[in-house]
């Protein structure tokens, strides 16, 4: 059962239990509606302790975002990303290296010439 019914049912409960109360004790009827809303707000708050200590929501949220895939996705972007970036800097390395080498010529080709 949801949490939303469970807090419903107390709530629910808590009126008619506050109403009773009240119409057994109380006369004056601003005193009952006010006897009855605090022990209504009281189930209310009740329900809420009881639902946040023993209903468990992983279990909800697990059906919603699964952790396990969302890291095995993580961890191969992660992996070729790092490939990627070995390549990038083996194609940085080589033009590095062909830019000297074509530097050294031009400069022995200006030597010729001059």
């Amino acid at each position: 059962m949801k949490a939303e019914n469970f807090i419903a049912f107390f709530t629910v409960c808590g009126f008619f239990i506050g109403m009773v109360f009240t119409l057994i004790k109380l006369n004056d009827p601003i005193e009952m509606l006010v006897y009855t809303m605090l022990i209504t707000f009281f189930f209310y708050l009740v329900i809420h302790i009881i639902i946040m200590n023993y209903i468990d929501v992983g279990r909800t949220v697990k059906r919603f975002f699964d952790r396990d895939r969302h890291e095995e996705v993580a961890d191969y972007l992660i992996s070729e990303l790092a490939i990627r970036e070995k390549r990038m800097d083996n194609v940085m390395s080589k033009l590095t290296n062909s830019d000297k080498i074509s530097g050294k010529q031009n400069a022995r080709i200006k030597a010729k010439a001059a």
